[in-house]
């Protein structure tokens, strides 16, 4: 019910190759806009009633583990305003309806979000309408005729007021706004509040960190008192305006029944790391639930994936990039067919396969390029160094072949650390989205459950209860990287006694600021270490500006080695005795005159022709003939001749006869 051009990019196809004066739509305010009333409802028609449907509902609910829904909804869909006037979302909230009584039917409950607001609360496209945007077409033209815009060094948001960039604050405060987004919850309410399925709401979406704090919780405190009124026993999930802070939310509503907070916890805007560096940072993630449940109380994840890179198409907007994303290289895969359908005649759907990237442009670059699209990299198999740290990964192509591609592990691995911090602490989580236009599983619920990524039935298996147990034991050291010039090291070294330099510090550890080489790294290397070890507890991870990498303690590795030198012992000595069996004749004689040759091994041999062969031993009766020539020639068992001359006869007559010793 909100639109956002990366989950469902064949919506957003037919504005490649169009210009400010044709009109490009980013969102659901400019897709009502640019299409017009009549042609934008008879694409989002098509949009509805295939994107949800009772079959996805029911597979999500087969899956085991889904019991919940947090469902976007737009507040135009309620009190149209703008573009939205014109009708081009009417018949909307019918299939809301639908959806609730399809997760009614299957036992799940559903979270209705407010995600969309009037003068967007954070100028993200999925708020509705994407804010702080203008045309700079004219202004590179000489160099490249293509149409460009500019969107992220100016976004802004406005639900609140009208945003000062100078001072990144609100002078004046938009009451009607905030009056607006109240009497569209009070509509909710009316509508659904006697809807089982429902198991409450959140006012709005990521309202982001500008937001004048007391203004917000105002108006979460009013929403939630209309809430309480008419709804007793919905809950009231806040989101915490990308501050998870206890001093912001510590005992804010404390005493009021079914509030919580929701926070969205994302990888993707991180900078590339190893895996152990995602996991421990997954991992991690339980300490700030944990002291928000401590300080406000019921916390939820509202928001979470697998992405580790910014890679998936028109993820930081329509044909836009965030300045210096992504990273790295992203991987490429064919376009996928309209999810609505071949037959639905959805302008420029399958994507043009002849042409190369098209504008409008935006800040960064990211669209398709003959009938490709990005999507996020596979993660590479460790062939060189120490296979903890990922470099291989970093230096490897975006798109793996299979015998190379160990995307799957460390996948599942991220996904059993996420869901072990989530819910082992909080209060439940909704990963983001259920499902991708693309085949993007890193993004996609059910695509992830598809590939194995998360598992289906039981969440609570040894698996996912056991997964941060590494994490948390603190099984980790933060080294220096190898063939790391000097100056950074430094850099970070002069950080770190900054920072602890009304404590600890000590001339000697100034000092190696203005150290050099190796000197510097022998001396750095334990500093970057401790100061890691003791912050990480608050959220000190191991970078320090890209010096640092994350490796695994091996604690136990005394035990390894020792056991490994016992049996390579072991599996030396063995391959020695055969070697000298089957190449020394003497040693081979020596070891079958021997006592223990004859009373243990013996009987072990004597129906074994296989193990015979290998030790260079003739065959069982050519044997007893040669225990009869070896004893000749030694005086003192000279008169056993007879006897095994005697059963040596019995042998050749087919009689069955009992060994002796010699034997």
């Amino acid at each position: 019910m909100v639109l956002e051009p990366w989950i469902t990019p064949s919506l957003f196809y037919q504005f490649l190759g169009k210009s400010e004066i044709e009109g490009v739509a980013m969102d659901s305010y400019s897709f009502c806009e640019v299409l017009g009333g009549k042609e934008a409802n008879r694409q989002l028609h098509n949009h509805w009633k295939t994107w949800v449907t009772e079959d996805i509902i029911v597979e999500l609910k087969e899956s085991g583990a889904v019991n919940s829904l947090r469902l976007p909804i737009g507040d135009y869909q309620f009190i149209p305003y703008g573009p939205y006037l014109n009708g081009c979302w009417d018949g909307g909230l019918d299939y809301v309806d639908k959806v609730l009584d399809w997760a009614y039917s299957n036992g799940m409950s559903v979270l209705l979000d407010i995600h969309a607001m009037k003068g967007s609360q954070n100028g993200f496209d999925n708020s509705g309408q994407t804010l702080g945007f203008n045309w700079t077409t004219a202004i590179g033209y000489e160099f490249s005729p293509q149409h460009t815009f500019e969107h992220w060094p100016l976004r802004s948001a406005e639900w609140m007021g009208t945003f000062n960039y100078t001072t990144a604050s609100y002078p004046i405060i938009n009451k009607a706004n905030i009056q607006h987004s109240l009497n569209v919850i009070q509509l909710i309410l009316d509508r659904y509040k006697h809807h089982p399925a429902v198991m409450g709401i959140e006012p709005v979406n990521e309202p982001w960190e500008h937001t004048p704090i007391q203004e917000l919780k105002q108006f979460y405190w009013e929403g939630y008192l209309k809430v309480k009124r008419d709804a007793p026993y919905w809950r009231y999930v806040m989101h915490d305006s990308f501050r998870p802070s206890t001093e912001i939310w510590g005992g804010y509503m404390a005493g009021c029944p079914d509030r919580a907070i929701d926070m969205h916890i994302y990888q993707a805007w991180r900078d590339p790391d190893s895996r152990l560096g995602y996991y421990r940072d997954a991992c991690a993630q339980k300490r700030n639930i944990a002291a928000m449940e401590v300080e406000f109380g019921p916390i939820i994840v509202g928001e979470w994936s697998l992405a580790t890179d910014n890679c998936a198409m028109w993820l930081n907007g329509f044909n836009d990039n965030l300045p210096g994303f992504p990273r790295l290289p992203c991987k490429y895969i064919p376009c996928s067919d309209p999810y609505m359908g071949l037959d639905a005649k959805q302008p420029n759907t399958p994507v043009d396969s002849t042409k190369p990237i098209q504008g409008p442009f935006g800040t960064g670059m990211s669209g398709p390029s003959f009938g490709y699209c990005p999507v996020d990299r596979d993660w590479s198999k460790e062939s060189s160094g120490n296979p903890q740290t990922g470099r291989d990964w970093v230096r490897a192509p975006p798109n793996m072949p299979h015998f190379l591609d160990d995307t799957d592990n460390v996948m599942s691995h991220l996904a059993s650390k996420k869901i072990n911090a989530f819910s082992g602490i909080g209060h439940g989580f909704y990963f983001w989205n259920f499902r991708t236009d693309l085949n993007n599983p890193q993004w996609s619920y059910m695509l992830a459950l598809e590939r194995g990524w998360i598992p289906k039935g039981n969440l609570g298996e040894d698996k996912i209860l056991n997964a941060c147990h590494a994490e948390d034991s603190g099984l980790f050291r933060c080294i220096l990287k190898k063939h790391i010039p000097d100056q950074p090291i430094i850099d970070a070294i002069h950080y770190i006694n900054d920072v602890t330099a009304n404590s600890s510090i000590t001339p000697s550890q100034r000092a190696i600021e203005l150290m050099t080489g190796k000197e510097l790294r022998v001396n750095a290397g334990p500093i970057v270490d401790l100061f890691f070890q003791n912050g990480r507890g608050s959220g000190v991870t191991c970078d320090f500006g890209g010096i640092g990498v994350l490796v695994e303690e091996n604690r136990l590795g005394w035990v390894y080695i020792t056991i490994y030198i016992i049996l390579g012992t072991l599996v030396g000595s063995a391959i020695g005795f055969l070697v000298a069996m089957r190449m020394s004749k003497k040693f081979n004689k020596a070891v079958r005159k021997s006592t223990f040759f004859q009373q243990k091994l013996s009987p072990i041999l004597s129906n074994n022709e296989l193990l015979r062969k290998s030790l260079a031993l003739p065959p069982l009766r050519e044997s007893l003939e040669e225990l009869n020539h070896l004893y000749d020639e030694d005086e003192e068992e000279a008169h056993d001749a007879d006897v095994l001359a005697k059963e040596n006869a019995k042998l050749n007559s087919g009689t069955s006869v009992k060994f002796n010793k010699y034997t």
